[in-house]
């Protein structure tokens, strides 16, 4: 039996323990003449037999699964000969792939030695063996967990304190689970990004102007060391992400205002959904439309002024990406605008107010912290946009301060960079890690920087 059937066979139990908890809290009631006279309603008694019922079961299905495959594995190599086991860690862990992919049949047994057959079987019967223990035993734990919060239902009995602290010490938990996940992540690349900067200096990186990570294998190849300055990259981002965001601040912005402010019903209607569809449309298809339509065109347009422009543009990925921006912008300032009480509009036009001096002065001051945190949510997505920009601005690092130059981003290079098989002990590769660290400081001083923006208009307007 496969653990996504033991999970929804133990979540048919749950809902069978909630309706018997819940039973048996009515049956009380009607002893006692109505509901008014047991301390809690009877959905939180079914709620509680329910808790008890999957829980704990929940919590060993979980434990099973992660220990399940290591402990099988362990116990099947060490049943083996010790003159097949393998001197070093590597080996051993590619013999342990290479049983358990005889073992699901990945690899055919024809050719194959009696030892590794024989473990292969071995593997398969203690994961079928495995598989109703855990079964059995999780079905078991939940029906005796049924039993057990079943008995605890009664007049007097405080069922719901009781789910109430269940549900406060889950939020807590996914509270800290959040937490936790970004710590690790920062750790992470923390961590490989120190061992990039013992191979690159710091400075190095930071202050380069050359990026240039490929590294040959032998050190007579030509190009054996890598060059590894970042502000090609740094420069490029911030090129194409200036150009998405004149682009998409204004329009997005000043739609907003108009949807908000000064568009009757039946326009708001049909505009807003219409402005929002942007947002769905998949980043490739917003790449095939800057390479094959807005980059010939300000080439084409471009040639007529003088001017060269670049088959591969940042002006071209920019303001493809402004546009694809402009619905997080938009829907933002415009939810945001909305949520201003009307008491402020009409306060303002008592006073004698026209309806853009109301917007400008009372409204907009109202509901800037929330306009500069969709800003911020759009400038975000501008830095880690990446299909946009190898498709429409190419991928050659350029230290150009021209939009009609090709540039590259700090998320294309990462993504080139762990591209295909690479080795996860070299420069190259761990260069990417140093970029995503860049990328992330750089992100955090925006949003203190933002924060500290909205804290003061916030404290001027009140």
């Amino acid at each position: 039996m496969q653990a996504n059937d033991v999970f929804f066979l133990l979540m048919g139990l749950s809902a069978l323990a909630f309706y018997m908890g819940r039973g048996r809290s009515l049956e009380i009631a009607g002893e006692l003449r109505g509901i008014r006279n047991l301390h809690s309603l009877p959905n939180y008694y079914g709620y509680y037999t329910a808790l008890w019922c999957g829980l704990p079961a929940l919590l060993l299905l979980c434990l099973w699964i992660i220990v399940d495959d290591p402990v099988i594995i362990a116990v099947v190599m060490d049943s083996l000969p010790g003159e097949v086991l393998p001197s070093n860690s590597v080996e051993h862990t590619l013999l342990a792939n290479k049983i358990n992919n005889l073992a699901v049949g990945v690899l055919p047994s024809a050719g194959q030695s009696e030892v590794l057959i024989s473990a292969a079987q071995q593997l398969r019967d203690l994961t079928q063996l495995s598989r109703w223990g855990m079964a059995a035993t999780v079905l078991c734990l939940a029906l005796i967990g049924l039993a057990w919060g079943r008995s605890f239902v009664a007049a007097k009995f405080r069922a719901r304190q009781r789910v109430e602290k269940v549900v406060q010490y889950a939020l807590f938990a996914c509270a800290c689970l959040a937490i936790f996940t970004t710590l690790g992540i920062v750790l992470s690349v923390l961590f490989e990004s120190l061992q990039f900067f013992k191979s690159v200096p710091v400075d190095d990186f930071v202050l380069g102007l050359e990026w240039s990570p490929q590294t040959a294998i032998r050190a007579d190849q030509v190009g054996s060391s890598g060059s590894f300055g970042a502000v090609p990259l740094f420069v490029g981002t911030l090129l194409v992400s200036v150009v998405a965001m004149c682009i998409a601040v204004p329009v997005g912005l000043m739609s907003a205002i108009y949807l908000a402010e000064y568009a009757n019903r039946s326009v708001r209607a049909y505009a807003k959904p219409a402005l929002e569809i942007l947002a769905g449309i998949p980043t490739v298809v917003y790449g095939f439309f800057a390479a094959l339509t807005v980059a010939p065109y300000l080439r084409d347009l471009g040639e007529s002024f003088g001017l060269s422009v670049s088959s591969e543009s940042a002006l071209a990925a920019g303001a493809v990406m402004g546009v694809m921006i402009i619905p997080f912008i938009s829907s933002l300032a415009d939810d945001v605008i909305t949520a201003v009480p009307q008491a402020m509009r009409d306060g303002s036009l008592a006073m004698g107010a026209t309806h853009s001096e109301t917007v400008r002065r009372v409204v907009i001051p109202a509901a800037l912290p929330g306009i500069v945190a969709g800003i911020m949510l759009a400038v975000s997505r501008a830095i880690g946009e990446t299909m946009i920009v190898v498709m429409a601005s190419g991928m050659a690092a350029n230290l150009t301060f021209n939009p009609l130059d090709s540039v590259t981003t700090v998320t294309v290079q990462i993504v080139t960079l762990l591209t295909g098989d690479q080795e996860f002990d070299s420069p190259k590769t761990l260069a990417a890690f140093a970029l995503g660290l860049m990328l992330f400081i750089v992100t955090l001083i925006l949003n203190i920087v933002a924060l500290q923006v909205v804290k003061r208009f916030r404290e001027q307007y009140e």
